[in-house]
């Protein structure tokens, strides 16, 4: 069943869960920030529900030029939907909190009215020495009875244009106690609360107020969001007491750490969605990696986009904190590139190459080049951009030959003029090769039966031929990879090859 509070008949959309991400935009969205998004995704739709995106930008400061479009561009790449947003509307609109100030202003007069919010007008040099007082005296942190003013001296300094903020007035005495999904009944000692800010002097609400706001004019049901959030949590819920609003349910996740346990840094793998795509992961592996990363289903690992829609419950989130498992990232994407249709790999692997050759090769690539080449590495690459190093000869004109002692291993070690001649008998063979032979099949037999005649080992005469055609020691299959090649350019790099080693 959708959950929520048990107050939720009173709400507008009665049965319907609406789950939000509201991101900042301050920046790419990492993977510990999406991962909210993806879970009230996958809950909302889970149960018939919506799924609405809301940009709070109150915080106009720290706002980046782009961000905005990023963060969208971040959920399509991971194919999460969402039902109202900043892009495309809703009844709800606007989805962005910079266009929704008077709707804010509307609601600190609200409280001021009934005595839940009072102006401070405490300068930072007075609220800096209250700071200090109480680390002196050892008593808690936090602003409560700042300065006493009047309703009537505090609308006469408004009047005036004295710079000035909103706080909530918290009650000094008494327990709030709020509910969490995931943890139950929290209570939190009002006398350990601050009178926090609601508006700032620039005339933007914090979040605080800004999200209570919206979360109650859009009728959202369950909000998801850190752990780190919890401290927040009877602020919040003071707020929507002193408004008569419903209290939406909220589920705190725990955060995920570090593989030694430590705060996630971008070198653990708190890099934006954005960077993973551009790293060579694919949606699927990352969707599928953020809802395991806090959640399960039995002994369940991989996991479609249908299968997750269908399954995925936020009650079922556990609570100890999940740990960035890189290798197991990279596994889910080896697993998922080789689970792809030929044709879905094929687009793939033009994508990323399209992105990764030289810009002096012709774009669009020929998609008949790509599709041969595609069954030939799908087998053997872990991330996308692992393929440009396996297959960038074929677009190449001119291989850069190893120099000789990467060039002659094993075998032909200190036998640079054997290897020489050698390389020329192959391409004299592969010369007289007729054009309409010219198939996987015959070249195989023409080189494998020439290595005989020669009395080499098969692998010793291949190692050869493969590091002149490709310029690697480590390649595609090499008798599919001549075919695509063409016996010109084939013909034409062995005997390069052969004149750089005689």
């Amino acid at each position: 069943m959708p959950v929520g509070n048990s107050d939720q008949n009173k709400r507008t959309l009665t049965n319907r869960p609406r789950l939000r991400y509201a991101p900042s935009p301050t920046g790419d969205p990492h993977v510990g920030n999406i991962r909210q998004a993806v879970w009230s995704w996958l809950h909302a739709k889970r149960y018939g529900g919506d799924f609405i995106v809301r940009l709070e930008d109150t915080d106009q400061s720290r706002a980046q030029t782009g961000a905005d479009k990023r963060i969208l561009d971040s959920l399509r790449w991971l194919g999460v939907e969402w039902d109202e947003g900043p892009d495309i509307g809703g009844e709800y609109a606007p989805y962005i909190q910079s266009h929704r100030l008077d709707l804010y202003h509307e609601h600190i007069n609200i409280l001021l009215n009934n005595d839940s919010a009072r102006r401070c007008f405490c300068s930072p040099e007075r609220l800096t020495e209250i700071r200090e007082e109480q680390q002196a005296n050892k008593l808690p942190p936090g602003i409560r009875d700042c300065c006493d003013v009047t309703p009537q001296d505090a609308e006469a300094r408004v009047a005036a244009g004295e710079p000035h903020v909103v706080r909530f007035k918290t009650p000094r005495e008494g327990t709030t106690v709020a509910t969490d999904l995931l943890r139950g009944d929290i209570s939190f000692e009002n006398s350990t609360l601050d009178d926090f800010v609601l508006l700032k002097s620039d005339g933007f609400p914090t979040y605080h107020l800004a999200h209570v706001v919206d979360d109650h004019a859009m009728d959202i049901t369950l909000v998801t969001r850190g752990e780190e959030w919890i401290s927040s949590l009877p602020r919040h819920a003071l707020l929507f007491d002193a408004f008569g609003y419903d209290r939406p349910e909220y589920a705190h996740a725990s955060v995920i750490k570090a593989p030694g346990g430590g705060k996630l840094s971008k070198r653990d793998g708190a890099k934006s969605v954005l960077e993973y795509a551009e790293d060579g992961y694919l949606p699927e592996t990352l969707l599928n990696f953020l809802c395991l990363t806090g959640w399960g289903h039995g002994d369940q690992t991989l996991f479609s986009r249908s299968d997750l829609l269908s399954l995925f419950d936020m009650s079922d989130i556990t609570l100890a904190s999940a740990t960035f498992d890189h290798e197991k990232l990279a596994w889910l994407n080896g697993t998922y590139i080789r689970a792809l249709d030929e044709n879905s790999f094929a687009v793939n692997l033009r994508r990323q190459l399209e992105l990764d050759l030289p810009v002096d090769v012709p774009r669009p690539l020929d998609e008949a080049l790509i599709e041969s080449i595609a069954p030939l590495i799908q087998e053997r690459i872990t991330l996308m951009t692992d393929a440009l190093a396996l297959v960038d000869f074929f677009w190449q004109n001119e291989i850069d030959t190893p120099p000789p002692e990467d060039f002659l291993v094993k075998k032909w070690r200190d036998r640079g003029q054997e290897a020489s001649v050698t390389l020329e008998q192959v391409s004299a063979r592969l010369n007289d090769l007729p054009d309409a032979s010219w198939n996987t099949a015959e070249i195989e037999t023409l080189l494998r039966n020439l290595a005989e005649e020669l009395n080499l080992k098969a692998g010793e005469l291949l190692s050869l031929v493969r590091t002149a055609v490709t310029g690697k020691r480590v390649s595609p299959p090499l008798f599919e990879s001549m075919e695509i090649v063409g016996k010109g350019l084939v013909v034409e790099r062995i005997s390069e090859a052969a004149s750089s080693l005689g």
